[in-house]
């Protein structure tokens, strides 16, 4: 019996390691260069070595990358996986909460709260803290690592919206009159009264700037580690409360009531890009992780994604959407009325319905908002909030350097002072951030100097001079004839620098002015104006 048991744990481990090495071949070949070169038809020598030596070296190469997936990239992201005739988007989320292990079953819940609704709710960028807040005044922090419940308070006024800034030690609030920035145990600490009534808060984590629209259609850049206001900025389109920023350059989106989706930066007072994107005003907004994609939703009842390379509409949908947004895997979320539609690229952004969750009847659905390195989705509603699980929409491998979930109070401090450090200033945010640190190429000519132009003809003029001729017979090689040609070949060169030196002589004489110096012939004397 022991020698029948220790033969089958052997071949279960040699089971286990053919499945291993098959598994490593797949990721070799992923980050393989192709094909590798046929070099047995060459016969130099010399050049047949140094192409096995860089065929050797891709080899290394492409292992190096696999076994640093294999390590430093442990989890992937699963989906939902449809059999036969199934349809994901018919999966409801009891039968997928009983299926998924206890952890991941305690994020999905619901929290009814009828009386302070409805709620808009906000996510640090490690994911792992929950603000809330209620239009009428109820604010609430949550640790959803631990399920725990923070800090909850009323500030007896109208909430509008509600943002995180660099970590959750401090999260600013849109209130009634003014925008208001609390600390995790509900302090106020400022009163920001210059920003007027905020609508729509937003906060540019790697540039230590909260922007905010308020009601006249006035944007404000405020930097929170100095209190300097940056930008105060008449957008000139009336009022709106539709605002994102793109996660890839910082760049603000505002969508508008005639259509209108305009993008904004602190250091100009114009629109950086206007698109004209529905026929009617745009209700929401949404910017891909990876910053070329966004999308759109309108009046018109259209939902629609472009490329903000070209600026032009990959794919419209018939749809209607009060909120939209992006997952870390590129999942689209959108809200309308009480049902919330997930939907999944199936290449070349192709967009097809993935999920679908339908509230209690009579909920209508505000925001909605996944949260970063997780598979849930947030839903703010009119009777409270919810949470809901979506497989595959978040990121399943995280690097502490830049976001840790499970951080503790000290590398919270070291982060802090670090991005402090690193902050980046107003004028690196635009639209194409590759060309920071680039050198910009001249937009005009510059014109040369009449010296510059002096000197080159000088120099041209020498040249001719000094070029050879070649001797000719019968005649042809005169001294007259080569003088003649020399002066020919000194005209030839001094002709374009000529007219550079008219064009740089700037505008033509203007006329002269009649005056009593300057004698006019008797015929035109008495056309001249006298002076009195």
């Amino acid at each position: 019996m022991p020698g029948a048991k220790s033969a089958t744990d052997q071949k279960a481990m040699e089971v286990g390691e053919k499945e291993a090495m098959d598994e490593m071949e797949k990721k070799v070949h992923k980050y393989s260069r192709g094909q590798a070169a046929n070099l047995g038809a060459l016969r130099d020598k010399k050049l047949k070595g140094q192409l096995a030596a860089r065929e050797k070296l891709y080899g290394h190469s492409a292992k190096a990358a696999a076994q640093a997936e294999k390590w430093f990239l442990p989890t992937e992201r699963g989906y939902l996986e449809p059999e036969g005739l199934e349809k994901t988007y018919r999966f409801q989320q009891d039968s997928i909460v009983q299926e998924v292990d206890i952890l991941s079953s305690r994020k999905a819940f619901d929290m009814i709260l009828p009386l302070l609704g409805p709620y808009t709710i906000g996510y640090t960028t490690n994911g792992r803290y929950m603000l809330v807040g209620g239009r009428k005044g109820h604010l609430a922090m949550m640790d959803m690592l631990n399920m725990e419940l923070i800090k909850e308070f009323q500030v007896r006024e109208t909430v509008r919206d509600v943002a995180f800034l660099h970590n959750e030690q401090l999260f600013a609030v849109a209130q009634k009159k003014y925008a208001y920035i609390y600390d995790r145990d509900g302090k106020e600490i400022h009163c920001i009264k210059e920003h007027g009534k905020s609508l729509k808060l937003q906060f540019l984590e790697k540039h230590f700037l909260l922007a905010s629209i308020n009601s006249f259609g006035q944007l404000h850049y405020q930097d929170i580690s100095t209190g300097e206001m940056v930008a105060n900025i008449r957008t000139g389109l009336g009022r709106t409360d539709v605002m994102r920023v793109n996660p890839y350059n910082a760049v603000l989106g505002l969508g508008h009531a005639g259509g209108k989706v305009t993008m904004w930066k602190p250091t100009c007072v114009k629109p950086l890009v206007t698109m004209l994107c529905h026929h009617g005003p745009v209700t929401a907004i949404a910017f891909d992780r990876g910053g070329h994609l966004m999308a759109t939703a309108g009046v018109d009842r259209k939902i629609k994604l472009w490329d903000l390379r070209k600026y032009e509409v990959i794919n419209s949908y018939a749809a209607r959407a009060e909120s939209l947004d992006f997952s870390q895997k590129g999942l689209l979320a959108c809200s309308n009325g009480s049902q919330v539609e997930i939907f999944r690229d199936t290449g070349s952004q192709d967009y097809k319905i993935y999920m679908k969750h339908r509230m209690v009847k009579g909920y209508q659905v505000g925001t909605v908002l996944f949260r970063p390195y997780e598979d849930i989705l947030g839903i703010g509603h009119s009777m409270g909030l919810s949470s809901i699980l979506v497989p595959g929409s978040g990121e399943p491998n995280f690097d502490t350097f830049v976001e840790n979930p499970i951080e503790t109070s000290k590398q919270r401090r070291e982060k802090e002072v670090q991005s402090l450090l690193s902050k980046l200033q107003p004028e690196t945010i635009m639209l194409n951030p590759n060309m920071i640190a680039t050198v910009r190429p001249s937009r005009k000519k510059e014109k040369k100097t009449k010296k510059e132009i002096e000197d080159e003809m000088e120099d041209a003029v020498e040249a001719a001079k000094n070029t050879e001729m070649k001797k000719k017979t019968k005649g042809r090689s005169k001294a007259s004839k080569r003088a003649k040609k020399r002066e020919e070949e000194v005209l030839k060169a001094k002709r374009h620098l000529m007219e550079q030196y008219k064009e740089n002589d700037g505008r033509p004489d203007k006329k002269q002015r009649v005056s009593d110096e300057v004698e006019l012939p008797k015929a035109l004397q008495r056309f001249a104006k006298s002076r009195q």
